[in-house]
């Protein structure tokens, strides 16, 4: 399921790393108490860590792509990609399509396959994951909880490799799955 030669993660922001899983202002954002602690495992591990998310307030003017991209270079992510366009723009980089993945890995030399996507929604986050066949980790924090069992039907056909309580859990996994 896991290799032992994880290149990077990526995690999804409103409800993985903080929130609730609605949109909230990068200045007012605050991570949940455990990340920081996943953060520094991840770079204690050499692994790559980018921030993938949608952020569609961006294109309603309602923050910059620069504000988020600040807020994730402040968390000591290695990289953010970031969608500002609304569902309805057709853009291949909304998750659930996989344009923010295929951008990191031409930007990094990465092997998806070599990945891990951590998120809390199914129907965006497990999807572009399952779509590049990078491991897919669902965090009950934010929508994963409603993601896992009241909206299933939106993402049936996929299964997560790994379900999650919270980010660091989803972290001390990748570690101890990384070193078998």
């Amino acid at each position: 399921m896991i290799t032992n030669n994880i290149q990077a993660v990526f995690i999804d922001r409103d409800g993985t790393i903080g929130g609730t899983g609605h949109f909230i202002h990068p200045k007012e954002f605050t991570p949940y108490p455990f990340s920081k602690t996943a953060f520094q495992l991840l770079k204690d591990n050499d692994i790559k860590m980018f921030a993938c998310t949608n952020q569609h307030r961006i294109s309603r003017g309602q923050a910059t792509i620069d504000e988020f991209y600040d807020e994730f270079m402040s968390l000591g992510c290695d990289d953010a990609f970031i969608c500002p366009h609304s569902p309805a723009d057709g853009c291949n980089c909304h998750k659930p399509n996989p344009g923010l993945l295929l951008e990191a890995s031409r930007k990094y030399n990465l092997n998806l396959l070599k990945t891990v996507f951590i998120g809390d929604v199914g129907s965006t986050d497990m999807l572009a994951a399952h779509s590049v066949g990078a491991i897919k980790i669902l965090v009950l924090t934010g929508w994963g909880n409603s993601s896992l069992n009241q909206h299933r039907q939106k993402w049936a056909n996929v299964e997560p490799d790994y379900i999650a309580g919270n980010l660091l859990s989803a972290v001390r996994w990748i570690i101890d799955q990384n070193k078998l």
